[in-house]
Order: C-alpha cells, then structure tokens, then sequence
C-alpha cells in the first residue's frame, strides 16, 4: 500500500527485455533502506525489487515488468531515460498523507489542456468512459503515482470525463507532473473506496 506523497524522481537507467522487461532505475535513496522483495510504487506502478547497489543518494534498484504492465500503463513510461516518481511502500505508523492507493493502475488518461493560475496550474485530464463513474468532485485520484484532489468532473457526451486538477508549484517542483505536456498520457489509479461503492451500487440496480 502507498499514500501517493511521491517522495523521488528516479531515472530508468538501462531497460532490457528477457522475458519481462527487466528495467534498472536509478534513485537517490540508501540501498541499505530497500528490501529485495519490497514493493516501490513507480509512476503509480507498484513493482517488486529483485536487486539493487549504489551508496546513499546515487543508489540503483531493478524491477520486473511483465507485459501486461506495459501494456496497461502510460507508453513511454518503461524506455531508457523516463523519469519516475517513487515511493517506497507504506510503513506500519508512517503518516498518510496522500489517500489509500493500491499501486495498481485502473487506466490511462492524457492531458487535455494545462492553464497558470496564479503561481499554479490547472491540468484537465481526459478519463475513459469506464472510469468516469469512479470520479468525483473533491475526490481523490492518483496521477502517475501523486495522491491529488479532483476539483471539478465534465462529464462528455460519449461517456468520458474531463477532470480539473490544481497543481502547486511544489507539486510541480518534486514530481514529474511539472513536464508534462498537453497530449502526454498519464497512470490513472481511482479512489479504492469510490470502487467499492460503485460496485455495491451497481449490484442495487
């Protein structure tokens, strides 16, 4: 489980398939602090560490990407020289600060438009027609691994969404949400809890 407070830019350092895609991602965390075995969320993509090296703050970790994963997930993500946000998985007693995410991408949406205000920005993203119902004003989504606050839904009249999201220059600052651009596709993950009330919804009607 995360929180979607991503908390490093890493770097896909070398990215060769064999299989799966076996993917080495460069990160400024201590090597002694990562588990072979432990879950990093990149991008909002929870993967397995299967190795890692480097010292403190030039550190490395591998990953296994199967291709149902690429597959499901923004294209461009997984080539040589893309940047991640990470975070490590949550601790018992760490502080949640984001919401509940599962790192467990549910689609992928594209920047329709990015317009300043003030010394923000408002990203609106276009959302498929399957995950329109799961999003709400005020509610939570995760964009590319970043536990952000939904403001306004515009529902389209072929079952799509757009959504406004307000982007603070920190924001920006320590994620890689700061380049995007209008027509990049991004990792959608919906409110674990707005699933579950869809579903008993849906089992109502």
């Amino acid at each position: 489980m995360f929180t979607g407070i991503v908390t490093a830019i890493g770097t896909l350092r070398d990215a060769r398939h064999d299989g799966d895609l076996h993917a080495v991602i460069a990160c400024p965390f201590d090597p002694a602090t990562i588990a072979i075995g432990a879950s990093i969320a990149c991008s909002g993509v929870c993967l397995t560490v299967v190795d890692k090296g480097g010292a403190a703050g030039d550190a490395w970790f591998a990953v296994d990407i199967s291709g149902e994963t690429i597959a499901r997930t923004a294209p461009g993500h997984w080539e040589e020289g893309a940047q991640l946000n990470l975070e490590p998985a949550l601790k018992l007693g760490d502080e949640l600060g984001g919401h509940i995410v599962t790192g467990h991408v549910d689609g992928v949406g594209s920047v329709v438009s990015i317009t300043p205000v003030g010394d923000s920005k408002q990203f609106v993203i276009a959302a498929s027609k399957e995950l329109a119902p799961y999003l709400a004003p005020k509610g939570s989504i995760t964009l590319d691994g970043v536990s952000l606050t939904v403001n306004t839904v515009d529902d389209q009249a072929d079952g799509t969404c757009h959504f406004m999201l307000n982007i603070i220059p920190h924001t920006a600052e320590v994620t890689t949400i700061g380049e995007l651009s209008p027509g990049d596709a991004v990792n959608l993950e919906i409110d674990v809890l707005a699933r579950y009330l869809q579903r008993m919804q849906s089992l109502r009607n």
